[in-house]
């Protein structure tokens, strides 16, 4: 990401006070506890002109989920602005920058995972499939099930792992009979979920973020 970016003329600053963004407690009902770490990185974002988030999960608890748990609290202003500076990804560089061909190369079959949040929370739908429409050597193939919960969901995962688990296998069955060599998403919390079940079943299937292939050459 900050190699496209940085490409594209932008200057990038990495906070390294950043920590979590408080989801796993925010999904579990601890909104306290939540709160207590999102409003430090209310603190350390304060100054940027945009935020990017490489993932749609935790953009989209920047950009939907935050004004929510700071209503009505002395941090609720400013919750509300890092939210409306908040981009994901892909729908910076297409909707925001109007940059849809970076100039990648990247060889092989892929198919493309939407993650839940980006796509529930932020309706992430087609920039991503703009961007990737534009590398050349890609096929890009879609699977019946793209759209489907991968099944980490956080906190679920450990809470529900049999359930976890089916679900990963619908989804990876899926990406299999596209006869893809990679799955792509924005979320790398994803593609821990999905890499996980291909690795120990199936092995010949790759996982890559969205900005691994956009800045492939």
């Amino acid at each position: 990401m900050v190699h496209i970016l940085e490409r594209l003329g932008h200057s990038v600053d990495f906070p390294e006070e950043q920590t979590c963004c408080g989801q796993p407690p925010f999904n579990s009902g601890y909104w306290e506890e939540a709160r207590s770490v999102a409003v430090k990185q209310i603190e350390v974002f304060k100054n940027a002109e945009v935020v990017i988030s490489g993932s749609g999960s935790c953009g989209a608890m920047f950009k939907v989920f935050y004004p929510e748990l700071f209503h009505g609290h002395s941090a609720e202003a400013e919750a509300k602005a890092l939210s409306a500076k908040t981009w994901e990804f892909s729908e910076f560089l297409v909707n925001k920058l109007g940059v849809t061909d970076l100039g990648a190369r990247f060889e092989g079959r892929a198919t493309f995972h939407d993650g839940c949040h980006g796509l529930r929370e932020l309706g992430t739908k087609q920039a991503p499939r703009e961007l990737l429409s534009h590398v050349k050597g890609l096929e890009l193939v879609e699977m019946s099930e793209a759209e489907t919960c991968c099944g980490f969901g956080g906190t679920f995962a450990v809470k529900y792992p049999q359930i976890s688990t089916a679900m990963a296998e619908v989804k990876c069955n899926s990406i299999c009979e596209t006869k893809a060599d990679y799955v792509i998403s924005n979320d790398s919390s994803c593609l821990m979920q999905i890499g996980g079940w291909l690795n120990r079943n199936v092995g010949s299937v790759k996982c890559l973020h969205l900005a691994e292939v956009l800045a492939s050459r």
